[in-house]
């Protein structure tokens, strides 16, 4: 019997560009595959470069350390697990390389107060700048001023409009988006035996990668799954995207009493699909989401509604992000994108997951939840 594709058309297209065969037993060889290979493109078409391949020699680090540079953390939102794990990297890494890190920002998803933060930041004239724009229209002509300016910007998965890389920037760090919602795609499959109905919760804004994570996860259930049906979608917009998750999955819940599953765009909607699920009385229901939260984390290990994710690894990606800052400052070429690959997730892998992920054990709720 011929082996079916079971990566979806573009994730497949994506192996055969770069070689590799994209044929496989079953989701678990898929999967296998998906935390080694990275599917995604950058955010203006780039091929990816390993973050295995960025380093620095000896001799460079002493050259940055004795620059005796300065760097800014401008987040979109700094609340949640994926930005402390990127913070507490930056920091160590930055440590390591001599550079002190005079500003970390919070915009709360909220683009006209990143442009009042990255203004602010300006103010104390860092050399590097690590951001995550919240809106790469809105913020584009304040990460202008601050590369007029002469600073050194470095981007996490989004970039501004009308922005190039080694030109306005340096270069975007990002975990494999679009192989994460691929990843995703066949945790649920093998959640539901490969048939049932999928809700999605999706997120509404203009946002590169997380749109990236809805095209991976959809294309691979329509390309794969010919008896799993996806019966619903459901936008949120923010800034409490929890929230808006319990009224989106909610609506999915009423509209369509039958649906198996839902899929939530990352961690904190998927606290809202939960809290959905529980006032509905759907304890059967299966959620699958992207990122490794402490909650999302809880609620796997009990035996829970939530049966699989895919993650990002936010404290490697975080630990990239300075070193290709140290290649900024001493005018070493680096790639434009830079992706990790993804990290699937289920309760059987958990704890080594969540060691690998944010280089530190589990959380004591964590291993205390864990049946």
């Amino acid at each position: 019997m011929k082996k079916r594709t079971l990566l979806g058309a573009a994730a497949a297209l994506s192996l055969l560009m770069s070689g590799i065969s994209p044929t496989f037993a079953g989701p678990d060889e898929a999967l296998k595959m998906l935390a080694t290979t990275v599917l995604s493109k950058g955010p203006n078409g780039e091929m990816p470069s390993s973050a295995a391949d960025i380093s620095l020699t000896s001799e460079e680090l002493a050259k940055i350390k004795a620059m005796k540079a300065t760097a800014a953390l401008v987040f979109h939102y700094a609340g949640n697990d994926w930005s402390q794990a990127q913070l507490a990297a930056l920091k160590h890494q930055f440590s390591e390389m001599g550079i002190e890190v005079i500003a970390v920002t919070d915009a709360g998803f909220k683009p006209e107060k990143q442009v009042s933060d990255i203004e602010t930041v300006l103010a104390q004239k860092p050399d590097i700048i690590v951001s995550i724009p919240t809106d790469a229209v809105a913020t584009a002509a304040a990460y202008r001023a601050a590369f007029e300016q002469g600073v050194k910007l470095i981007f996490m998965d989004n970039v501004p409009a009308g922005f190039t890389a080694g030109k306005e920037y340096i270069s975007s760090v990002s975990a494999d988006n679009y192989g994460n919602g691929v990843a995703a795609a066949h945790l649920a499959a093998k959640a539901l035996g490969s048939k049932g109905k999928v809700g999605l919760v999706f997120h509404a804004a203009d946002f590169f990668v997380t749109r990236q994570r809805f095209d991976g996860f959809k294309d691979t259930i329509k390309s794969d799954y010919p008896n799993i049906e996806i019966i619903a979608e459901q936008g949120i917009g923010g800034p409490d995207f929890s929230g808006d998750a319990e009224k989106a999955a909610g609506a999915i819940l009423v509209s369509n009493s039958d649906v198996d599953a839902i899929w939530a765009v990352w961690d904190v909607p998927a606290e809202g699909v939960l809290a959905a699920a529980r006032a509905a009385d759907r304890k059967d229901l299966v959620i699958i989401t992207m990122d490794l939260g402490e909650n999302v984390a809880i609620e796997m290990a009990r035996g829970g509604m939530i049966k699989g994710l895919a993650s990002q690894r936010p404290y490697d990606q975080g630990i990239t992000e300075a070193l290709l800052a140290g290649y900024a400052l001493i005018g070493k070429k680096a790639p434009a994108y830079v992706a990790l690959p993804a990290a699937p997730v289920t309760k059987d892998n958990l704890l080594a997951a969540w060691k690998e992920i944010y280089h530190a054990e589990a959380t004591a709720k964590i291993k205390k939840s864990m049946k």
